[in-house]
């Protein structure tokens, strides 16, 4: 089994994630390898939180440009993590 170190990366912080927290609705990156049952222990494990459920998603890379430079934004899996109600994380 492996450390939730190496499952959860980094919280998604946008306007969108902000909101969903008033609703005990997480949002983090996660190693594109792991899979649902992995995801919910490592939360559980960090934070000391019951999860209710996981909702997982593949993101695709973007084209960016800088100046006459042309590049690709880094693919990444990304967890939403609903928690059981009573619970909730301080980021």
């Amino acid at each position: 089994m492996r450390h939730y170190s190496d499952i959860i990366i980094a919280p998604v912080v946008t306007e969108k994630t902000m909101t969903l927290r008033n609703e005990n609705v997480y949002t983090f990156k996660v190693a594109k390898d792991a899979s649902k049952d992995e995801i919910k222990n490592a939360v559980e494990n960090a934070f000391n939180v019951k999860v209710a459920s996981v909702n997982t998603l593949n993101t695709k890379s973007k084209k960016r440009r800088v100046g006459k430079y042309q590049g690709r934004t880094k693919t990444y899996k990304k967890a939403i993590v609903t928690l059981k109600d009573g619970s909730s994380i301080d980021l």
